[in-house]
């Protein structure tokens, strides 16, 4: 028995937030041009693209780089780790220049190394080319495969290299026209940032799945992933960049194309339940208020008699607060979270570690001891955290402990910029009743779809394919069929797409 309550121990303390457990971001995006070349800001570009991809660390902690266009051409530098942790002052105060463009990373495709990470850059007859982009691309392999076959040598393992190596190839029609190519070329979900010597580009894929905003700092332009990025640098939100929308800044202004006839944005609906910050705005709707609105819709949809609504740190914490007033039940805290522990934190030996009860999260005996607790969270995808969570609560003397969990289950696998665990691992595929079993829980409870889309304005112009199956954009060729979704694998298999 003293066995078994020091194996809990050792469970709990390793890490509260197993890492294959949560919903891995995907990457952020920053880009900025100057149109005069004697405003001071360009000896300090560099600077506002770090504060940039700074304030979208939440997006990708991998690794992180900049590429400045200077008088010498572009230069850059990247490395592995957070954004503080990749640039120092020495390095900030040599990046100056009229254009640059940012990249923070978390791998959905190709590996963690160096080599992967962004921007990247290559040379064409338009000169050096940079990229930095966010999502994924369904039909990559294929692409990558006839450009082998063309005699392309790639440097990394990424999707990104690919779409360099597509304009790179068409760059002799000129700029205009080899993005163009490029864009019509591949599909899935991308939002883009590139650089040339002399301009700035920003590209949305044609569903709109990845979010792109363009903002003013002055007289400079700037694009970002999030509108977050925008205040952070002090610049005013100008637009969302529309769906198949390019976007090409130079000396002579800015110039809109467009990739096919405008289409409404299909912007990945995880965005507002987890990825963005509750101070971006996407596509004109608030963050905030949508998982607010999420919660008060929870409690209409699963109520239940408690003393606590308390929210999960920190995805959790603003849907528990529309629980909390939609239903009168007083918010409280219930878990504090280390901001210290980094992202890799390692308990040095096995006794600190069975001693260390809670280090990420500890709960807050105070508010739970003899409570029913209403715990939210944002999602459940293996189920292994939560578990550990209702665990540590029922530790601290919580009398009863319910889940609610603002957004549907997770049942099916993303193609355009999330990391999952597979399919049979995903706890949305179980039964409620099993979920909840599994994790401890007095009751558990999701938000519906319609209540989903009810939070986002009720306008259903969101890519829910993680949750039902059915995709923007058709899943990724060359897949088996018994790793795809079963509303895609039905739908290709009737149009006779797959042997």
């Amino acid at each position: 028995m003293r066995r078994g309550h020091r194996d809990d121990l050792r469970l709990q303390v390793t890490d509260i937030h197993d890492p294959d457990d949560r919903l891995h971001e995907e990457c952020g995006v920053f880009g900025m041009f100057v149109p005069d070349r004697d405003d001071p800001i360009t000896e300090s570009i560099g600077r506002v693209v770090y504060y940039g991809l700074y304030s979208q660390q939440h997006r990708g902690q991998e690794s992180a780089g900049i590429v400045v266009a200077g008088d010498d051409g572009l230069e850059q530098h990247r490395g592995m780790g957070l954004v503080a942790e990749v640039f120092s002052d020495r390095l900030l105060d040599g990046l100056s220049g009229r254009a640059a463009i940012g990249h923070v990373r978390y791998s959905t495709a190709g590996s963690s190394t160096i080599a992967n990470a962004q921007p990247l850059m290559a040379q064409s007859k338009l000169g050096t080319i940079a990229i930095g982009h966010n999502g994924n691309l369904v039909n990559a392999p294929v692409i990558r495969d006839l450009l082998e076959d063309a005699g392309v040598m790639f440097q990394t393992s990424s999707d990104s290299e690919v779409i360099l190596n597509l304009v790179a190839r068409s760059a002799r029609h000129g700029l205009r026209r080899a993005i163009q190519d490029a864009m019509r070329a591949i599909q899935g979900a991308f939002s883009l940032v590139l650089l040339t010597e002399d301009s700035l580009i920003a590209v949305r894929d044609p569903k709109g799945i990845r979010p792109l905003v363009l903002g003013k700092l002055g007289e400079s332009t700037i694009v970002a992933s999030e509108s977050c990025a925008l205040d952070a640098v002090g610049a005013d939100l100008v637009r969302d960049v529309e769906p198949g929308e390019i976007v090409i800044v130079s000396g002579e202004g800015i110039e809109s194309l467009q990739l096919n006839e405008r289409t409404q944005s299909q912007v990945c609906s995880f965005e507002f339940v987890y990825f963005s910050r509750p101070d971006s705005e996407v596509d004109q709707v608030s963050v905030y208020a949508s998982r607010m609105e999420a919660g008060r819709i929870l409690w209409r949809e699963a109520p239940v008699e408690a003393d606590v609504v308390s929210g999960v740190p920190d995805s959790g914490v603003v849907a528990a607060h529309g629980y909390a007033e939609a239903s009168g039940i007083p918010f409280g805290m219930t878990l504090i979270k280390n901001k210290y522990v980094g992202r890799s934190f390692i308990a040095p030996t096995q006794e600190l570690r069975e001693r260390a009860v809670s280090v990420k999260l500890n709960a807050l005996r105070r508010n739970v001891a003899g409570k029913r607790i209403v715990l939210i969270d944002d999602s459940i995808v293996r189920g292994t955290t939560m578990r550990r969570l209702v665990t540590m609560l029922r530790r601290a003397g919580a009398a009863e402990v319910h889940i609610r969990i603002a957004s549907p289950p997770v049942q099916h696998a993303c193609y355009f910029g999330m990391d999952y665990p597979s399919r049979n691992e995903l706890a949305g595929r179980r039964g409620v009743e099993a979920v909840r079993e599994m994790i401890g829980a007095d009751s558990l409870a999701y938000l519906s779809l319609p209540g989903l889309h009810a939070s986002l304005g009720d306008t259903g112009q969101y890519c829910v394919g993680c949750l039902t199956g059915v995709y923007p954009v058709a899943a990724p060729v060359g897949l088996e069929k018994d790793e795809l979704p079963p509303a895609i694998a039905e739908r290709d298999a009737a149009a006779g797409r797959r042997g």
